[in-house]
């Protein structure tokens, strides 16, 4: 595996093996790689000629209070779990190489960005697809993998690439969850103690809207309350949001719609922000 840290060189090689009639893979990420994030290698790994991983801890996501400066980053642990997948190319591009100084281009998805994260972090998308954006244009790559965990990520940039006609197959993959339900994250490293023991709250929400779901209840305001129940049994949680919204454009639902309902939420242990969700 190649580490490359230039965005004209990163191009250039895009490009050679786009002449040579290799399928590309690519999956981006921000680093303080998980079993989620390698989950996505493997299956770049099987569907591509080539895999390329891009790890950058973008700045335009996060907002001035949040966690930038102190996000884990680890590069020499994650190029050893690259290494062992089979990645072929890891770009590790500066801030200044992605952002050269007079920067003043964004690419912002309107309507499906103003509703659950967006609500919470109002400029986190506008740093997420202009970011993304950059990276395939410098990557060039034919399938994308992004995680379900993210799921308003997903959605969001499946909406970019068929707007702009980026050509990019975007290919979500399930949430990988630790032995007790917790999504996995490069965040969850900050939870302490019994802080990691009642971060479960989040999966025990999702599994009682599952639960109701398969009972045949759909009346997401009854949803929503037990959700809130089960989580205001654990004192060191704090709920941002809960939400249940159409997949297709994120409007919010009144009632359980088969096959195109997404329920999500955040949740602060401590200081930590989680997020989580369930697909149905």
């Amino acid at each position: 595996m190649r580490i490359i840290y230039d965005a004209n060189e990163m191009h250039s090689i895009a490009d050679k093996h786009r002449e040579w009639r290799k399928i590309i893979g690519f999956v981006p990420t921000m680093g303080y790689l998980h079993e989620g994030h390698l989950s996505l290698v493997r299956q770049a790994r099987r569907d591509n000629d080539v895999v390329f991983v891009s790890i950058f801890v973008n700045p335009l996501q996060f907002a001035p209070n949040e966690d930038f400066d102190r996000y884990p980053r680890n590069l020499k642990r994650d190029e050893e779990l690259l290494k062992r997948e089979g990645a072929d190319f890891l770009f590790y591009p500066s801030v200044e190489d992605m952002y050269p100084e007079g920067f003043q281009t964004y690419v912002e998805v309107e309507k499906l960005t103003k509703v659950l994260e967006g609500k919470s972090r109002p400029t986190h998308f506008r740093g997420v697809t202009t970011v993304v954006a950059k990276l395939f244009n410098i990557t060039k790559p034919h399938k994308a993998y992004f995680g379900k965990k993210d799921a308003q990520q997903l959605i969001v940039l499946k909406k970019m690439v068929r707007d702009l006609n980026m050509g990019i197959e975007i290919i979500g993959m399930p949430i990988v969850r630790e032995e007790d339900g917790l999504a996995m994250s490069s965040r969850n490293k900050y939870l302490k103690g019994e802080e990691r023991n009642q971060a479960v709250c989040l999966f025990k929400a999702l599994k009682k809207t599952e639960e109701l779901i398969a009972g045949g209840e759909d009346d997401v305001s009854a949803i929503v309350s037990e959700m809130r129940k089960v989580i205001e049994g654990y004192p060191l949680a704090e709920i941002d949001y809960i939400s249940v919204n159409r997949i297709s454009d994120l409007s919010e639902l009144e009632r359980i719609e088969k096959g195109n309902t997404l329920v999500s939420l955040a949740v602060r242990i401590g200081n930590t922000r989680l997020i989580d969700n369930m697909w149905f």
